[in-house]
């Protein structure tokens, strides 16, 4: 009994332990309010953080029927997963409701950037409208959208690539019966094309030095091979095979075209333009049916507009879009590339050691 009531008789008053106790309570219920039990962890929240910032990417595609739109989307593809974008493609095959209907589908998935080949340069202005209510920018890409306010265009001068074609056969064939096979005129690029084809050859028609057959009309619908081999035909038959030359607005277009001048063993005899550097055609060229195309270095276009693709998802400003283009409503921030004649001279020198085909196919060793 002793040891215990000087135990108790040691202890400190309950009444100076009170203010102790008071303070210790209110410590501990601080630290509790300050835990956020449904936080997650440090390494889970950087995740979800990485997750949410990564950059989505649309790549709305006219159609993956020509050889080159299909090195556009791997390069594209390529370079923007290297910038740590994730890019969704679809490719409307031709049909230009099926491609706002594809575009509209991928507003809907929040992408950041919508890119945009149109079939239709006029009613691909529906995309444009339809993205920006939505906050989302908008890339035309090797073909401009007209009446609309896209935030970029980014393609090779083509009204360049029209007079480097009509030029160059201008220069071999200084005089005699020039066809004129245009591409989709639904497409403004074929429209430019024709302007620098024109522009080529005006002084050389107002000399009565050439002379444009089928009043220089022609156009190949949707740029089917198959619809240029009817009007070649119709033209050769109208002229009785008088035809020296035929500017071709595109390597698919030319290949319609000299399949017609094979049926009137014409094929090497009638000098004829393309562009792309299909490797169909670089192989016509060598054996001597097509007689030059137009390089468009695909890696160039598809790399930067990847580039600025990400680059506009992040709200910075594209420094390379020195130029403008007028579309109907406004001048397009632009940035234009520059096109390369190609004949047989000079085939392995450009395009095979640029890489765009290998000197095994072309030559088909």
């Amino acid at each position: 009994m002793q040891h215990r009531s000087t135990f108790f008789n040691s202890m400190p008053p309950l009444k100076k332990l009170f203010p102790i106790f008071c303070v210790l309570t209110v410590c501990l219920v601080m630290l509790y309010g300050c835990a956020d039990p449904s936080a997650p962890k440090k390494n889970e929240a950087a995740d979800d953080t990485a997750a949410t910032q990564k950059i989505k990417i649309g790549l709305s595609m006219d159609s993956l029927r020509v050889e080159r739109w299909q090195k556009d989307r791997d390069i594209f593809t390529a370079e923007a997963e290297k910038l740590g974008a994730e890019v969704i493609v679809q490719s409307a095959d031709g049909d230009e409701r099926r491609q706002n209907e594809q575009a509209e589908n991928m507003i809907t998935q929040g992408v950041d950037v919508l890119v945009v080949i149109p079939k239709d340069s006029v009613a691909a202005a529906q995309i444009v409208q339809a993205a920006h209510a939505e906050g989302i920018k908008v890339i035309a890409y090797d073909r401009l959208i007209r009446e609309s306010s896209p935030d970029l265009y980014i393609s090779f001068d083509n009204e360049q690539v029209g007079y480097l074609q009509a030029e160059y056969l201008l220069r071999q064939k200084p005089k005699g019966n020039y066809f004129l096979l245009g591409g989709a005129p639904t497409d403004n690029n074929a429209q430019l094309l024709r302007k620098g084809q024109m522009r080529a050859l005006q002084t050389a028609i107002d000399g009565g030095d050439i002379r444009l057959v089928a009043d220089g009309q022609h156009w190949a619908v949707n740029w089917d091979p198959r619809d240029a081999l009817k009007k070649a035909e119709q033209v050769l038959t109208q002229t009785n095979n008088k035809v020296d030359a035929v500017v071709a607005s595109n390597d698919g277009t030319a290949g319609g075209v000299i399949q017609a001048l094979e049926g009137q063993n014409l094929a090497g005899s009638v000098i004829v333009s393309g562009q792309d550097a299909e490797l169909a055609a670089c192989q016509r060229i060598v054996k001597g049916t097509q007689t030059m195309t137009v390089y468009k270095p695909i890696h160039l276009i598809a790399t930067k507009a990847a580039q600025a693709a990400v680059a506009l998802a992040k709200g910075e400003t594209i420094a390379t879009a020195t130029q403008t283009v007028n579309n109907g409503k406004i001048d397009v921030p632009s940035i234009l590339l520059t096109p390369i004649q190609v004949d047989k001279d000079n085939l392995e020198a450009v395009v095979i050691k640029d890489g765009f085909h290998t000197r095994e196919a072309v030559y088909q060793e």
